[in-house]
């Protein structure tokens, strides 16, 4: 029988690489950020929470605008753009998308950015109900390495790497008795924001059918 387990945190983020770079975005941003504005109003986006970022790596820097009651984070630079949900529920995932489109259209009709490939990261820690989260992870370790030493593991990770594609199973360091669990998945150019979150929903059902685990509410 399936364990149940509640997802405590959810952070799902899609960063987009642009087909070249937008160097102009480093010096010139106001039609982009009149545009996001306008595009997110809605959302009442404050000035106050508009970050320029003027540090670090010339790919690094750009411009981050938060939107703290939708729980969300966008970030454009001159090579990339990013998008960040916290709290990311399913139930939300049409408007998460929305939101998201109109990020990445604004980027397109004000910033001149032709998108490239896009990796979306789904992140989330799990909080097993009735047993550990070593139980559920101690069948993904090797037979060989567990008779390497007979004491009981204290802790265990495991990463699979696919062309593309990359799952990561821990211990979690922010939950008590809690799985981090992380699917990240390359996507080419044409491939659309309704084809990503059918990708990224398959893989964490894929992802619970293989550790045994069925989410409850909390």
């Amino acid at each position: 029988m399936a364990e149940q387990i509640t997802i405590r945190i959810s952070t799902f983020e899609l960063t987009a690489w642009y087909q070249k770079l937008a160097v102009r975005l480093l010096a010139d941003r106001t039609e982009v950020l009149q545009a996001l504005f306008d595009a997110l109003s809605e959302f009442k986006p404050n000035p106050d929470d508009l970050e320029v970022i003027s540090t670090g790596k010339i790919t690094d820097q750009g411009v981050r605008l938060r939107l703290p009651g939708q729980g969300i984070t966008i970030f454009f630079g001159l090579a990339a753009c990013k998008f960040t949900k916290e709290g990311a529920i399913w139930a939300e995932a049409d408007q998460i998308i929305s939101i998201l489109q109109k990020f990445l259209q604004v980027l397109t009709d004000h910033g001149g950015i032709i998108l490239g490939k896009k990796v979306a990261v789904l992140t989330l820690h799990l909080q097993p109900k009735t047993i550990s989260f070593k139980a559920i992870l101690l069948p993904f370790v090797d037979e060989r390495l567990r008779k390497i030493d007979p004491a009981p593991l204290d802790a265990m990770a495991i990463v699979t790497r696919w062309p593309g594609r990359r799952i990561t199973l821990d211990g979690s360091a922010q939950l008590a008795n809690g799985i981090f669990a992380q699917m990240e998945r390359e996507f080419a150019a044409e491939i659309n924001l309704d084809q990503i979150r059918q990708n990224v929903f398959e893989d964490e059902t894929n992802l619970f059918s293989v550790l045994d685990v069925l989410e409850v509410e909390p």
